[in-house]
């Protein structure tokens, strides 16, 4: 069985990619951080395979964040803290995983990856 976690980037906000990136591993981290120890061990084992997948707006972010909570799935929503590009508060991403790639693919399947 494969593991993975995904990364949920809003597209609008129109991000640099220095601040995308340090965003995206806000998420990856604090997901990682509330998972559970067996999930993180085999995730590991396996390659930590990840995806940075692009959603429109805070409003799509929210939809998908909801779903994965309904799911089981453990979530990170990252706020930004405002010192550099965004006003403080700005909901950039969101971290769902690492658990099993089928469960996570039922609510994030459909997307795009972040271009």
């Amino acid at each position: 069985m494969e593991y993975k976690q995904v990364i949920l980037v809003r597209k609008d906000l129109k991000l640099s990619k220095g601040k995308m990136s340090a965003q995206v591993a806000h998420a990856s981290s604090e997901a990682v951080l509330k998972s559970h120890k067996d999930d993180i061990t085999k995730w590991r084992n396996r390659g930590m395979k990840k995806a940075v997948l692009q959603v429109s707006s805070k409003e799509e972010l929210f939809k998908y964040k909801q779903q994965a909570e309904d799911a089981g799935l453990i979530v990170s929503l990252i706020t930004d803290a405002g010192r550099t590009e965004l006003e403080p508060g700005t909901i950039t991403c969101l971290g769902i995983g690492p658990d099993k790639e089928e469960k996570i693919d039922k609510i994030t399947g459909e997307l795009k990856l972040l271009s």
